[in-house]
């Protein structure tokens, strides 16, 4: 089960400016103990996560860690999986109300509030990581970010990125688009649209649930992350055919979302201490992704039997076909239209600087590795 953590922060910095004007040590003594009662915050951190799961789950741990630790102090936050405080599907309101202070989870959840919502997490044929960080931190994607959550009384940051992802498992082959029709796959966001388009039938499920369904015969198949979360899951015993690359999620953002009443009730120093914390572990996070999948995906392999198949070609531009008339549809006026062709403009910007750099330096690298057997 995850831990409840204690996350602490606001008010050291006044309290100890209050104890240093004192030159007295009685006086100090005095005030030191009535002003750290007087400044300790409690709040709860629900998340989107199944209990224990490595990753996405021990993200959401390891903020209010680095919080801790940060900050020495004051302000206690106990983090709750999924379904201890209240379901996955259900922090975002949970927050929005005043009900929990804080979510972690993935903002592709909540597009029953808003068609935008996936930009700020992941699109078909989208951002990379990488990208991702560029148009929130530099492109203007934070400002709108904030401009469409003030509206649900929600402040979102980022705080895990789980890099490129798997396309899923499958309980059968795919062999070309025809296989696709019919299918009953767990997969949510826009990957969701795009799969109904071309033929699919998808479903949300949050990940507690997934491996059940897979059991039971309820879904033919479900993306999830990538080897290492997958593996935890144990969706391999029930789908052995692993397809990718994970043309629906290209870099996955997951955030921490605040009630902005809580965050309007930080200072500034307090502000910037959580969002550097909560983007050092989005950086953080995408490194331990990308080093625990390689090592996930060989056991998956070596150890499992997983069968690793790539997307036939059809299935790839009837998915590229798709994926951009869903992601305009996603935009379709006022703010959601101002997202949506913020996205699209940093998108192409930034794509043709890694058709120059990323995509022949892979390549490259490859063929250099072929090369020398």
């Amino acid at each position: 089960m995850i831990n409840r953590r204690n996350l602490i922060g606001a008010g050291l910095l006044g309290v100890g400016g209050g104890v240093a004007a004192f030159a007295n040590p009685e006086q100090a003594a005095n005030l030191a103990a009535p002003a750290i009662s007087r400044n300790r915050r409690r709040l709860n951190l629900v998340t989107t996560w199944p209990p224990g799961l490595p990753g996405l789950g021990t993200a959401a741990e390891r903020v209010a860690e680095r919080i801790q630790t940060a900050s020495e102090g004051l302000i206690e936050v106990n983090v709750y999986a999924a379904g201890e405080f209240v379901p996955a599907f259900e922090a975002f309101d949970a927050v929005a109300n005043g009900s929990a202070d804080m979510y972690h989870g993935s903002e592709y959840y909540w597009t029953s509030k808003s068609t935008a919502y996936p930009f700020f997490t992941t699109v078909p044929f989208g951002m990379t990581a990488q990208e991702m960080m560029g148009w929130i931190d530099f492109g203007g994607g934070q400002e709108l970010w904030d401009e469409l959550s003030a509206g649900y009384g929600v402040k979102g940051i980022q705080a895990t990125n789980t890099g490129h992802q798997m396309g899923g498992w499958f309980r059968r082959e795919i062999n070309s688009l025809d296989d696709l029709v019919g299918l009953r796959m767990r997969i949510p966001g826009q990957g969701g649209d795009v799969l109904r388009a071309i033929g699919g039938s998808a479903v949300a499920l949050p990940g507690g649930e997934i491996y059940q369904a897979l059991q039971t015969g309820n879904i033919d198949a479900t993306e999830w992350v990538g080897p290492w979360n997958d593996y935890s899951l144990g969706f391999f015993r029930e789908a052995p055919y692993y397809y990718g690359p994970g043309f629906h999620e290209p870099g996955a953002m997951c955030c921490v979302g605040v009630n902005l009443n809580v965050w309007q009730s930080f200072n500034s120093g307090e502000q910037m201490m959580i969002k550097s914390i909560c983007e050092s572990v989005n950086h953080s996070t995408l490194g331990e992704f990308n080093y625990q999948n390689a090592i996930y995906l060989d056991k998956l392999i070596q150890e499992e039997g997983v069968q690793l198949r790539s997307f036939p070609d059809d299935v790839v531009t009837a998915m590229y076909e798709a994926a951009r008339d869903v992601r305009a549809a996603s935009g379709r006026d006022g703010l959601e239209r101002r997202i949506y062709e913020s996205f699209e403009d940093n998108l192409r910007r930034m794509r043709n600087w890694a058709n120059v750099s990323d995509g022949p330096y892979y390549s490259a690298r490859q063929l250099g590795a072929d090369a020398q057997g």
